[in-house]
């Protein structure tokens, strides 16, 4: 089994994590200091050996969350007066995407004992709070691509205004999907302490010690004489993209009935998957052309950004991508092996993913 990624917390309440030059972990007993109330010690030699060998059909599975969360986003958005700026939003909410974070979600929540109907919510509303980062992220001000989903970004179907408007209102609208008390089965109500606590870890996942902080360190780090390190790199990576990975599976699994330590190890699962997405993205942008991405190929290349493979390597690159995978893997061990398939193929699909 892989070592566990060595994880050091810097101010901002995230974690680095340790290159593959870094020695690996002395210990199968972990400390974990996350934000949250009180630290958590796991120790791997309680939880039961993981099954890997479990049937399950990943690709019907994750075909029928995307079909669930699909029409629950359909519905969120009704074309309402102003017709413009909710037609901008189902543009691009509802113009493909491969659902990770909602399948993240629901999966999450599963795991420890929920079912799907208490996750469609909150897989929802990250959903939408991802489509916002993806406008915002587009605008020439930002990363500046006219190429999204493999149709033409926001702003350019709708005009740069717009498309800043249309991410502010999915923004809001996430907050507000994800507490409509009206949006869950009254059958089983979710207690309100855990409304707060999820409200509470979305928005510390995308504000400014989150995807807002991996933005605008990113912003910063393009277009330098010399590549940034890897501890800067990941901290970008860990705040850009893992951090709604990461709200993705906690909220799913607070919202499920998750205990704190079962939330703890969900949280560290989502971190290496968040990773491992931005490290698997960073070799697909210079081995893949723009139309089996459905993006602008090379597009970090040509902006001059520091990236994965160019520090490491191709090679190093992959080395760390599979070693990401089988640190995500050990964290879901112990679980329910019917329950934690979901999670376990998500990780490989996220590894082995080919756009």
């Amino acid at each position: 089994m892989a070592s566990f990624l060595q994880l050091t917390f810097n101010p901002m309440g995230y974690s680095v994590l340790r290159s593959p030059s870094m020695p690996p972990a002395p210990s199968r007993t972990l400390s974990l200091s996350f934000p949250s109330p009180n630290a958590v010690e796991i120790n791997a030699e309680t939880f039961a050996p993981f099954d890997a060998t479990t049937e399950f059909d990943f690709k019907g599975y994750l075909f029928s969350k995307a079909e669930s969360v699909n029409r629950a986003l359909d519905l969120a958005i009704p074309l309402v007066q102003p017709k413009r700026i909710h037609e901008a939003m189902r543009y691009s909410l509802l113009g493909g995407g491969k659902r990770i974070r909602p399948a993240l979600c629901i999966a999450a929540c599963e795991i420890v004992g929920g079912d799907e109907a208490l996750a469609i919510p909150p897989a929802c509303s990250v959903e939408m709070i991802h489509t916002m980062s993806l406008i915002h992220d587009d605008l020439p001000c930002m990363d500046n691509d006219d190429l999204r989903r493999g149709q033409p970004a926001c702003h350019r179907a709708y005009g740069e205004p717009v498309a800043v408007l249309a991410g502010d209102a999915l923004l809001a609208l996430a907050f507000r999907h994800l507490v409509d008390l009206g949006n869950y089965p009254s059958s089983n109500p979710i207690p309100p302490a855990i409304f707060v606590r999820a409200t509470a870890e979305l928005a510390r996942c995308i504000g400014s010690e989150g995807l807002v902080a991996g933005q605008l360190i990113d912003i910063e780090s393009t277009g330098l004489e010399h590549p940034v390190d890897i501890d800067r790199l990941e901290f970008i990576h860990l705040h850009k993209t893992a951090a709604l990975l990461e709200a993705s599976v906690v909220i799913g699994a607070m919202v499920g009935g998750g205990s704190d330590l079962e939330v703890e190890r969900l949280r560290r699962y989502a971190r290496c998957i968040g990773l491992l997405f931005q490290v698997v993205d960073d070799i697909l942008d210079v081995t893949k052309s723009s139309e089996e991405l459905g993006k602008t190929a090379a597009k970090d290349l040509a902006s001059n950004k520091t990236t994965y493979p160019k520090l490491l390597g191709l090679d190093k690159s992959r080395e760390f991508a599979d070693e990401l995978l089988q640190d995500a893997k050990s964290q879901i061990e112990g679980f329910d092996p019917l329950k934690s398939a979901p999670l376990l193929h998500l990780a490989n699909y996220i590894a082995y993913r080919q756009k």
